[in-house]
């Protein structure tokens, strides 16, 4: 649960700078009320607000996914901006990735077309590479490329 205590001097920071989520995917009950998630426009590279639907959940597909996937997944840069001084509050649930697995992309996702493009990898092992490199939207996985990508 994330709990973020706008005052009137939080105004235009963010609350969450820009990253990926490490694992599969994220699935998010955002406030419903305030306004501050914001997803990159992958081709713009601009900050694009995402306005809260009541009902809804939000589900970001994470950098494991993204490997899973064979790269058709794309995982999401984010972040939570500060638009008003009040409460802001949201649940994540995280699905990470495998933990006796290797993340690898089933043979169903690769083919001729679409050639392998991730080594298999182990979690533990991506997460501790991302947070000892600082590579927090995504960058860890340059290091799992495999040598025809």
């Amino acid at each position: 649960m994330n709990k973020y205590n706008y005052g009137p001097e939080s105004v235009g920071m963010s609350g969450v700078i820009v990253h990926t989520d490490p694992g599969f995917l994220t699935i998010l009950q955002d406030d419903e009320n305030v306004s501050g998630l914001e997803v990159v426009d992958e081709i713009t590279g601009d900050l694009v607000p995402v306005d809260p639907i009541p009902g809804t959940l939000v589900v970001n597909v994470g950098d494991v996914a993204k490997a899973w996937s064979n790269g058709r997944f794309r995982n999401v840069k984010h972040r939570v901006q500060c638009y008003e001084p009040t409460v802001r509050t949201s649940i994540a649930l995280f699905v990470l990735a495998p933990k006796d697995e290797k993340v690898e992309a089933p043979p169903q996702l690769v083919d001729s077309d679409h050639p392998r493009r991730y080594i298999p990898f182990d979690f533990e092992e991506y997460w501790k590479l991302r947070t000892s490199t600082r590579s927090i939207t995504g960058e860890a996985l340059q290091s799992f490329l495999a040598k025809s990508s």
